[in-house]
């Protein structure tokens, strides 16, 4: 397996009842699993730029009876660009994201600007490139400079782990 969303979820103790914003969702894995967390008075925000991946990821929650996931269109590449309130959420999840970004610089200001003050942020990312497997070698953010990133943009490292066999998982805290 690449990488555990339902594992590595739980480093961020997720409560229910919190709100969990999932930036660059994708197919939707860690928000599921942060759903079934959250319960039924939490709330999942999975944001992503592509909206076939959000029209998937809606059909999906609907046949699972996860009511508590809302699919939002929006860029984290940009401030403001999840369309997320400022302060209004207790985790924050950028999984597999930082590889694909043109502008990485603004990744770490939006988490931190939706975020509420306390909040954590679980980045995970390839920790190199396998062939087919993973991205392409110029795109690979080591575990390094995505410390480097998030701490520039004001959040707090509290610490690594082996997120799966080719990933690293970091956790911030704002």
């Amino acid at each position: 397996m690449f990488a555990h969303p339902d594992k590595n979820v739980e480093r961020l103790g997720i409560e229910p009842g919190m709100k969990v914003a999932d930036l660059g969702t994708g197919s939707g894995h860690y928000a599921l699993a942060a759903a079934r967390l959250v319960g039924v008075h939490g709330r999942v925000y999975a944001v992503d730029v592509v909206q076939d991946m959000l029209a998937r990821l809606k059909k999906e929650t609907e046949q699972s009876h996860l009511h508590n996931v809302d699919v939002v269109w929006g860029n984290a590449e940009k401030m403001g660009g999840t369309t997320l309130r400022d302060a209004s959420v207790d985790r924050v999840i950028v999984s597999n994201l930082l590889f694909q970004l043109d502008d990485k610089a603004q990744i770490g200001g939006e988490v931190r600007r939706v975020l509420k003050p306390g909040g954590l942020a679980l980045v995970i990312d390839w920790t190199g490139s396998f062939g087919m497997m993973g991205p392409h070698p110029d795109n690979v953010v080591t575990d390094a400079a995505a410390k480097a990133l998030f701490e520039k943009s004001g959040l707090a490292y509290e610490r690594e782990f082996s997120a799966g066999d080719h990933h690293y998982g970091l956790v911030f805290r704002r």
